[in-house]
């Protein structure tokens, strides 16, 4: 055993993923306070570490010693986990999937002692301690991590190191849903703040939305400028925790009319409008910061929270909807297009794509001409185009399915749909950045949120799969 100061030089160490700095000080901090030691545990959690991590994990579930003994113990496995290198993470965490789960032996007991009891008061007893034994032993040791400093932090940050290689482990996916079900509840949304992120913010959450816009980049602060001041305005979700730490943001234009070209809506040399002026509330923008907390909700309620916001201040808006992106319209389309026996392109549309890309399978010439650089430049390509792509488009939002769920493929679709919204427009080049091209061919949708049409086109979408459009957005079907 040697001391902490000799074995974790954790507070100079640049090179730890994963867990936030403020987190790490704070539970040294109390480690320090503990007078204890640390076993040595190598970075990479070999073997015969693994050994010994295991008993001192076995150690926190023990019900000996007083408060202080087992919070010391917690804190021990804690530091062990913020020094060990990404390796020796996935190591720990398939640890404690697979040897601190379900004791199946005592479940199938309980199950047993259930199917013989005699007496109504007896099954009732039993039923509890089935109960109990459904729960993972890893969940009492899950709880005695939130009680460390920012402990459910902590947790948020170990869930991120988890998420991308649950797939390859069902009880690593196990594990994501254990810690996911215990930080639901410390960022209830009861517990979070609406506030609007603007100029004259910490510089700190400024750089955090030019790190995490995740659907259109902002490449520079005159940029940046540009979407917190004019017509534009930027509202984000915090955790009274973690103030300068925006849990989900959204970004919203105020305008005339529905746009349906994101290149002009956020262009810093088009003269912005007047916002008392507006009519129209556009958001184009909504990105998740928090990789840990994947799963857990807080889109939903950050429109809805924004959408009365902008209403109290804005009394001249009268519509609200957003400019979004079909993320995986691109991929589906590729699969589609090769691999499907359907056809869904009129004869004249063939003999114009055969034409132009000189591919006799007018299918795959759609690929063909997709993959010609700035395609969308040439006048003859997009116009060929238009009406397939449109028709294809189409097609995808409203008769793709989830495996399983009558519920559309794609996930922004699924999402706004599952808000109670519509389809109003679908937009032709509408997004001809890099990024817009790849993903969704450059189209873009309208989904449009009426307020007075929002709990019934919630109710039916997630009832039967029931999808509310304008006649404008089927008539891409016909």
């Amino acid at each position: 055993m040697k001391n902490v100061d000799e074995n974790f030089k954790i507070e100079e160490d640049p090179a730890i993923a994963g867990i936030s700095r403020r987190t790490i000080k704070n539970i040294i901090k109390e480690w320090h306070e503990t007078g204890h030691e640390l076993a040595v545990i190598r970075p990479t959690l070999p073997n015969t570490d693994k050994k010994l991590l295991l008993h001192l994990i076995h150690e926190c579930l023990k019900d000996e010693g007083g408060e202080i003994s087992r919070q010391a113990k917690v804190i021990h496995v804690a530091m062990t986990y913020i020094n060990l290198s990404p390796h020796g993470k996935w190591r720990f965490l398939e640890l404690l999937a697979n040897n601190f789960d379900v004791d199946f032996a005592t479940l199938y007991k309980q199950i047993h002692k259930q199917q013989t009891a005699k007496t109504d008061e007896e099954k009732a007893y039993i039923e509890l301690q089935l109960r109990e034994s459904l729960v993972p032993s890893r969940m009492k040791f899950l709880r005695q991590l939130i009680t460390l400093p920012n402990g459910f932090i902590f947790l948020k940050d170990m869930r991120r190191d988890l998420l991308p290689i649950i797939k390859t482990n069902a009880r690593l996916k196990k594990l994501s849903d254990d810690i996911k079900s215990l930080l639901a509840t410390y960022f209830d949304i009861n517990l979070l703040d609406l506030i609007e992120i603007k100029w004259n913010s910490p510089a700190v959450m400024l750089e955090r939305l030019m790190e995490y816009e995740a659907v259109h980049e902002i490449s520079s602060w005159k940029e940046l400028k540009h979407r917190l001041l004019t017509d534009h305005r930027v509202f984000a979700f915090v955790h009274y925790k973690m103030p300068n730490e925006p849990l989900i943001f959204i970004e919203v234009a105020l305008v005339k009319g529905m746009s349906n070209n994101i290149q002009k809506l956020i262009d810093v040399k088009i003269k912005p409008g007047d916002p008392h002026k507006a009519d129209t509330a556009i958001f184009y923008s909504i990105s998740s910061t928090q990789r840990g907390l994947d799963g857990i909700s807080f889109g939903n309620f950050l429109i809805k929270r924004v959408v009365q916001r902008l209403s109290l201040e804005y009394t001249n808006l009268t519509t609200f909807a957003t400019l979004s992106p079909a993320p995986l319209f691109r991929s589906w389309l590729s699969a589609f297009l090769q691999f499907s026996g359907e056809n869904l392109l009129k004869p004249l549309e063939e003999e114009a794509i055969i034409a132009l890309s000189g591919n006799k399978n007018p299918s795959l010439g759609i690929l063909d001409l997709l993959n010609i650089r700035k395609w969308y430049d040439n006048d003859d390509i997009s116009q060929t185009l238009k009406a397939p792509l449109m028709r294809l488009c189409a097609n995808y939002l409203f008769n793709v399915k989830q495996k399983k769920v009558k519920r559309a493929y794609d996930p922004v679709a699924n999402f706004h749909l599952s808000n109670g919204a519509k389809i109003e427009h679908i937009n032709w080049l509408a997004d001809i950045s890099k990024k817009g091209i790849s993903q969704s061919a450059g189209i873009m949708m309208n989904y449009h949120y009426r307020p007075d049409k929002i709990f019934i086109n919630h109710e039916n979408y997630l009832t039967d799969g029931t999808i509310h459009a304008s006649s404008d957005a089927r008539s891409w079907l016909n």
